[in-house]
This record gives C-alpha cells, structure tokens and sequence, in this order.
C-alpha cells in the first residue's frame, strides 16, 4: 500500500477522532465555556477538514503511488497543519491578525496547492 494512502487513512481515524470533540462540546457545553473555547462552530471545521483531507489523500495515493517524495512531504504537511489552523481559531478569534497565524496559514497553503497542483500535473501527463 502507498505511503500516502496509509497516512490518508490515519487522517481519517483522526478525523473520526475529533468527532468525539464536536459530540462533547454538543453534550457538554459548560465545560467548552470554561475551557474558554469562544467559537466552538470551529471544532466541527476541524474535524470536517480532517475528513475531507484524509479522503483526498487517499485518492491521491491509490491513483498515483508514485508520486515524488518532495511532493508527498508538501502534501502531508499542508493536510496536517490545514485542519489544525481551525483550533487556535476556536479559543483566538482573533488569530488571523496575528502574524504567526498569517504566516503560518500561506505556508500550510502553499503546501497543499503546490502539492496538489504537481500531482494535477504528473496525473494528467502519465
């Protein structure tokens, strides 16, 4: 199995993971209140995101496994740290002002199309 397609389905478990975070917040909003979480529509963004890039991941593995190392480690980075820029968001509305959370945030998308976009380009060409 491509290494892609089993880093998509650890992803995923994750993904299914933070779902417990949504249900918790959902059974238990008192204690997201004094974990002074301020935007709890943000934990569900998070956990949708780590779906969504677990099922893409896999797809971009299984269909092409050959893909060249520098374009897997810019995949997996930009897959990992997409999702998690929705957490500082759920205790710091404020973060995209910051500089770190910009800077972060271009590099986390850059990862993801320059990527993607490789993929787009070896896929279309093999």
């Amino acid at each position: 199995m491509a290494f892609l397609v089993k880093y998509g389905l650890v992803v995923l478990a994750l993904g299914a993971w933070t779902g417990w975070i949504v249900a918790a917040q959902l059974a238990f909003p008192a204690v997201f209140e004094r974990l002074r979480v301020r935007e709890p529509r943000r934990l569900l963004q998070l956990h949708l995101d780590y779906v969504i890039m677990g099922v893409l991941v896999i797809a971009v593995g299984a269909i092409l496994p050959d893909l060249p190392v520098w374009v897997q480690v810019l995949l997996v980075i930009g897959t990992l740290l997409n999702p998690l820029l929705f957490l500082p968001l759920a205790f710091l509305p404020h973060a995209p002002r910051t500089l770190w959370y910009q800077l972060l945030s271009v590099f986390s998308f850059a990862c993801v199309t320059a990527s993607l976009t490789a993929a787009a380009a070896i896929g279309v060409a093999a």
